[in-house]
């Protein structure tokens, strides 16, 4: 059922506030565990190895997977149902990472960080369910919100990494990257209580966004269909296009940083450039809102593709000094907030409402498909032609960004003067 206006506007207060504190504490997750992945990777396989980008790339992959799975659980049951049983998949996967990690065991570890990537896979649709009940010229300034909530968890999630560690050595006498992912499991626990208790009503089902509620049946799109829809409109291929490339670009070369960093001897500031870049990624999301709303989603889109590519031409740069790798890392994540926000508010206003949940879903699977592969190659390529070569790539990946956005707000502004 839908709401009058007055309730709904309350009810969408409500439901940021709920999605704002569930992104602290599952973004505190994430970012504490995941900055540790290739670690441990390395001390599994050698210091030197090629595969350090498979912890990313399995996460990403298993974000992927889980972004259409709860996609079609959301679209026939609501926001709630689908980020409990993500963040549930989520806890499971950081409680048999720690144990691998524990043992020693490679297979464990992976099987754990596919898991764990359904709690990737829910916070990224939670920037959706915040636009749920938004009005259409607010959607991009919602879905800020939450990924700026997602800034407190995740700049210090890193800078807990530490002491995580430390407790787990000194009081269970677990190995040390161990710590960490039982940490997050517990911080995703917070996170599942907080939608089940608190996310009433569904803000999907009070905005009439069932599948039950638009008189089409019981029977959810399939993932090619969803991928039909976004293929015919020209508005969504340029949305998904910016979504894919700001996410390939950030992940392959965030992902290689703290391995880079490591073997130049500053592994002891990898975890506070890590956080530079998550502020990046997430602290000016409210500005990047807003500006998306006023001035237009290929205008954002644009810009984000330029930022990205000063990003990337810094870390082609740094060589072995840290130094560049700040300001790299931090514009990094800006230029990929204005892709994110950008495309994924270019999508939802261009695909039918019938349809919108499976394609942000279908969407998401795309981008962190795409993401994850980033990331696996990412190791290889640092391996074989050095991470500047890495960088480089993304610069070429940036460029192509900035010449999609700004041709396709060239042809838009051309027909609105027409």
């Amino acid at each position: 059922m839908t709401h009058p206006v007055d309730d709904r506007v309350a009810l969408q207060k409500k439901t940021l506030r709920v999605l704002v504190t569930g992104q602290v504490v599952a973004a505190a997750a994430l970012s504490a565990a995941v900055t540790v992945g290739a670690f441990v990777i390395q001390d599994i396989l050698g210091q030197d190895t090629a595969w350090g980008g498979v912890s990313s790339a399995t996460f990403t992959m298993g974000s992927a997977f889980m972004s259409q799975v709860l996609a079609r659980k959301m679209s026939r049951k609501g926001r709630r149902v689908g980020l409990q049983y993500g963040y549930s998949m989520a806890i499971v996967g950081g409680l048999l990472a720690g144990f691998a990690v524990n043992r020693g065991s490679l297979t464990l570890f992976i099987l754990g960080l596919f898991l764990y990537g359904s709690g990737q896979a829910s916070n990224l649709l939670s920037r959706y369910a915040a636009m749920d009940l938004a009005a259409p010229e607010q959607r991009s300034q919602a879905m800020s919100y939450i990924l700026f909530g997602s800034t407190f968890g995740a700049v210090f999630g890193p800078v807990l990494i530490k002491p995580a560690e430390d407790f787990g050595v000194d009081v269970f006498g677990w190995s040390l990257y161990t710590g960490p992912w039982i940490a997050s499991a517990c911080f995703f626990g917070f996170a599942l209580i907080n939608v089940a208790v608190r996310l009433r009503p569904d803000p999907l089902e009070a905005s009439g966004g069932l599948i039950s509620q638009q008189g089409i049946g019981v029977v959810t799109p399939n993932l090619g269909s969803a991928l039909r829809t976004i293929n015919g409109i020209r508005n969504a291929r340029v949305a998904l296009s910016a979504m894919v490339i700001s996410q390939v670009t950030m992940v392959a070369v965030m992902t290689m940083t703290p391995v880079h960093l490591k073997l130049h001897g500053h592994e002891d500031v990898s975890p506070y450039v890590i956080s530079l870049h998550i502020a990046g990624m997430y602290a000016f999301s409210p500005l990047v809102g807003k500006f998306t709303d006023r001035r237009g989603k290929l205008l954002s889109i644009s810009i984000g593709g330029i930022l990205l590519v000063s990003a990337t031409v810094m870390a082609a740069l740094a060589g072995e000094a840290a130094t560049l790798l700040w300001p790299s890392l931090w514009l990094l994540g800006i230029g990929w907030s204005f892709g994110l926000i950008g495309g994924s508010s270019l999508l939802v206003e261009s695909v039918p409402e019938s349809s919108r949940v499976t394609v942000q879903g279908a969407a998401d699977l795309m981008m962190s498909f795409c993401g994850g592969m980033a990331g696996f190659s990412s190791g290889f390529i640092r391996k074989a032609f050095g991470f500047h070569m890495l960088s480089n790539l993304g610069t070429v990946l940036a460029l192509l960004l900035v010449m999609i956005g700004i041709r396709r707000f060239t042809s838009a502004r051309k027909v609105l003067q027409s």
